[in-house]
């Protein structure tokens, strides 16, 4: 399995990632062949600026499904961009060339070419004009996968949300029995199949210091009988624990994942911690989808300072699964 290729959309031509996926290449080499589905056009450029020689493999989809791949180059299905493209700003007109570029990678993936995908960060106001909330309902939706989970992953230390990329002001909806038992579930297969460990999980409450003067308390009625039920059934999980005292050093080191009820409550600590050494898993598909813990960063590019690390990590997790 480690010698699959490794699939990567690169997303929004109008970001950083090109830039960090050659830093990242320059840096180390892996074992996983590259595909990538990107711009020659956009590839070149940014080869120039940061003066970096990488053979590339030209290839059509044809060519990779008869394992016409070349390790020692940069395999690439070339995905023309409109000819006026404007490089200096975000908008919609990618929109045509980034939904071809994940039609053409979910179709390889479909064909068994890999299980491994990478995914480059796309904006969402321009790619997904409010369709689908985040990249990860996206690729979700197009795969008629229901039950799926946002994994943002460190060695260390994960954090899962139950709830993706909502409105705050909907999240109590979306708290239900049924939902916290499908992304536990979701959790603790993924540490078990690529950790082979059976996951420490905390569970954090929605209400300041699991509290609420309201008559209905989710952290009560909700949470607390959930996570006793997942308890008997098996699971080293514990909850509902107060989420401004959770990632304390001496509390966190007890968890390998922290459950929170939504997005920017754990994924601002958990990049507090750990900046860009962290990425993103879709948990629920039927292969590894990463993508690395950033947006396009529109105002680093062609400044050749930004960070790969995360992407690094991304490659280097599927370079062994």
């Amino acid at each position: 399995m480690k010698n699959k290729p490794i699939i990567i959309v690169s997303g929004e031509p109008n970001s950083v990632f090109i830039e960090i996926l050659l830093k990242t290449l320059k840096y180390k080499k892996f074992e996983s062949p590259i595909i990538l589905i990107s711009s020659l056009k956009l590839l070149k450029n940014n080869l120039k600026k940061i003066n970096f020689k990488k053979k590339i493999n030209i290839l059509n989809i044809k060519d990779v499904i008869n394992k016409k791949l070349k390790n020692n180059s940069l395999n690439l299905i070339n995905v023309e961009l409109r000819t006026n493209h404007n490089f200096n700003k975000i908008s919609d007109q990618s929109r045509v060339f980034i939904e071809k570029s994940f039609d053409i990678g979910l179709n390889l993936i479909n064909n068994n070419i890999s299980h491994k995908f990478i995914n480059g960060p796309i904006s969402k106001k321009n790619f997904l004009n409010k369709k689908y909330p985040g990249i990860t309902e996206y690729i979700s939706n197009k795969l008629k996968t229901k039950k799926f989970a946002m994994l943002i992953y460190n060695k260390e230390l994960s954090v899962c949300p139950l709830t993706t990329h909502l409105p705050i002001k909907n999240v109590t909806k979306f708290i239900s029995r049924k939902n916290i038992f499908e992304k536990v579930n979701l959790i603790k297969n993924f540490f078990i199949k690529h950790r082979s460990i059976n996951p420490r999980i905390a569970v954090l409450g929605l209400n300041p210091h699991c509290e609420s003067t309201d008559e209905f308390n989710e952290d009560e009625k909700i949470l607390k009988p959930a996570v006793k039920s997942l308890s008997k059934l098996g699971y080293k999980i514990s909850g509902p624990h107060s989420s401004d005292t959770i990632f304390l050093r001496n509390n966190r080191k007890k968890y390998d994942v922290i459950l929170g009820m939504y997005h920017d409550q754990v994924l601002t600590p958990i990049k507090t911690l750990y900046e860009f050494d962290a990425i993103n898993i879709t948990l629920g598909l039927p292969f590894l989808r990463i993508s690395p813990d950033h947006g396009p960063n529109e105002k680093m590019l062609g400044k050749n300072l930004s960070n790969s690390l995360s992407l690094f990590r991304a490659m280097e997790f599927l370079d062994i699964n």
